[in-house]
C-alpha cells in the first residue's frame, strides 16, 4: 500500500495517531529534563485541505479528513480532555496559517505530526525531523526555517536512528510512520527498533502501523516481543471483517510506554470508535505486548 501523509492528510488514521501523540508526549513532559523528539518519516509537516491529493496517474484523490477531523470539529463539550487538548492545537495550527482572518472557525489546515509536537514541546525539548524524499524534506525545511531547536534532515529515517540516538539528553521520544510503500516495510521497522535501543534502551519508541492483513500485524507485533522490553499496543478499527476498506483499522504500538499510558489511552479509544466509526463492526482495544514488570 501507499500510505504518504499528504494523501491521507487529517483523515481517521491521523486523528488516531495525533491524539496519542500528544498523549505520549504530555506524559514525557511531566519530567522536567528535556528530550529528543526524533520523526523517522515526517512528510511535510501540515497540509492544507484545500488543494486536492494528486496520484503519479494523474488522477485526483478524494479527501479523507471529512471523515476524520470534519467528524470532530466543532464537535459537543464532553470529549476527554485529550481529544480537546489535540484540537486545540489543529485550532491554533489553523491561527498560524491565517485561518481564522480567511474563514474564520472553518478547517481549512491540518498539522502533520512535526506540528503536532512542534505547538507541544518546551523550550528545553529538542526536535529533528526526517524525511527522505526530496520535495517534501524541502517543504519541511522551509516550513520549520525558524523554529528553534528544530533539525531537519533529508535522510532516510531508519539512518535517522542511527545518526541521532543516543542524543545528549538521554531521553528520546521517537516516532516511526512510514508509508509503507515496501514490502519490507514491517521487517526494516524491527530493524531500525533494535538499533534504536540498542543507543539508547530507555528511548520511548512508537510505531504507527495499518491494519489490512490481521495475520501480517500478528507477525509483527510477535516478532517485537523478541526486544523483551515492556510494549504496550493501541489499535481502532472503523468497520468490521466484512467491509470491502482495504485498511479498516490502524494501531500505535509503543516501547518503553511512559507511566500509566495505558489507561491515557484507553480513556479516549471509546471517544474515537464512536465518532470514527464506519459500521457496526467498528471498535478498539488497548493491550500489553510485553507486560511492565
Amino acid at each position: 500500500m501507499n500510505y504518504r501523509h499528504h494523501y491521507h492528510a487529517g483523515n481517521y488514521a491521523d486523528v488516531f495517531k495525533h491524539v496519542l501523540l500528544l498523549q505520549l508526549i504530555r506524559a514525557m513532559q511531566r519530567k522536567e529534563k528535556g528530550f529528543l523528539y526524533l520523526d523517522t518519516h515526517a512528510g511535510r509537516g501540515g497540509y492544507d485541505l484545500a488543494v486536492p491529493s494528486v496520484l503519479p496517474d494523474g488522477r485526483e484523490r478524494e479527501p479523507e479528513h471529512p471523515a476524520g477531523i470534519g467528524r470532530l470539529w466543532g464537535a459537543p463539550a464532553g470529549l476527554p480532555a485529550a481529544i480537546g487538548d489535540y484540537l486545540g492545537l489543529v485550532r491554533r495550527f489553523n491561527e498560524r496559517k491565517g485561518a481564522s482572518e480567511l474563514a474564520g472557525p472553518q478547517l481549512s489546515f491540518y498539522p502533520g505530526s512535526p506540528w503536532i509536537a512542534r505547538l507541544l514541546l518546551r523550550p528545553q525539548d529538542r526536535m529533528t525531523l526526517c524525511e527522505l524524499r526530496a520535495d517534501d524534506a524541502e517543504a519541511l525545511d522551509f516550513d520549520f526555517a525558524r523554529e528553534p531547536g528544530v533539525k531537519v534532515l533529508t535522510l532516510d529515517g531508519y539512518t535517522g536512528l542511527k545518526a541521532q540516538l543516543p542524543p545528549p539528553e538521554k531521553r528520546a521520544l521517537v516516532l516511526i510512520d512510514p508509508p509503507f510503500e515496501s514490502k519490507r516495510e514491517f521487517a526494516d521497522i524491527q530493524r531500525g527498533v533494535g538499533e534504536a535501543l540498542r543507543r539508547l534502551p530507555g528511548a520511548v519508541v512508537a510505531i504507527w502501523y495499518p491494519i489490512t492483513e490481521r495475520a501480517r500485524t500478528d507477525e509483527f507485533q510477535y516478532a517485537l516481543r523478541d526486544l523483551a522490553v515492556p510494549a504496550v499496543f493501541a489499535e481502532l478499527t472503523i468497520a468490521g471483517d466484512g467491509s470491502e476498506l482495504r485498511m479498516k483499522g490502524c494501531g500505535l504500538l509503543v516501547l518503553n510506554p511512559p507511566w500509566q499510558i495505558e489507561t491515557e489511552f484507553r480513556a479516549v479509544l471509546p471517544a474515537l470508535v464512536e465518532r470514527l466509526r464506519v459500521d457496526a463492526g467498528a471498535g478498539g482495544i488497548v493491550r500489553w505486548l510485553v507486560p511492565e514488570k
